[in-house]
């Protein structure tokens, strides 16, 4: 079967499959690309500024959590990234005991910068498409994410994902 045709067949679960798989190497594609340009920074490390971006100060083990890895390997990403001012460990105002992550000025800008970058470049593709194939992707792609469990982005990243 070839791909459009397999592409066409909306309820056969492997040809939906393979047609997610697709899109979701071109959109590491995009994200690798936006991240690289930001400069030293990796994949992994740009995730943990988009979550401290979405969700605020959070404690290490919240964050690791989040980040689905061990405490150790969030500790090693939050130690480069305090090294290069886009994170700082604070004293949490709940407790003088803890600590919190936040993200510093420099963080949160090039999280802007970088979902920019993905912002155009996502645009770009988009507008590509033929409008008869551009209708109802914002409901396919809304019930993907929540299939998914995956939050919907809040209007303060406009679409910022990692």
């Amino acid at each position: 079967m070839s791909r459009s045709a397999a592409a066409t067949d909306t309820t056969d679960i492997d040809a939906v499959t393979d047609a997610v798989l697709t899109a979701s190497r071109l959109l590491v594609a995009v994200s690798v690309r936006s991240v690289a340009a930001a400069g030293e920074l990796t994949l992994p490390q740009f995730r943990l500024l988009v979550v401290l971006h979405t969700r605020g100060p959070l404690k290490h083990a919240v964050l690791a959590d989040q980040l689905g890895v061990t405490p150790s390997t969030a500790s090693r990403m939050v130690d480069r990234l305090v090294a290069v001012g886009m994170v700082e460990r604070l004293s949490s105002p709940t407790s003088r005991r803890e600590i919190v992550l936040e993200l510093t000025r420099e963080g949160g800008r090039i999280v802007r910068q970088v979902m920019a970058r993905r912002r155009k470049e996502i645009a770009k593709i988009v507008a590509r498409m033929p409008d008869r194939a551009r209708r109802g992707l914002v409901e396919v792609l809304t019930a993907f994410a929540e299939a998914g469990d995956e939050p919907l982005s809040g209007a303060n990243l406009e679409g910022v994902w990692a």
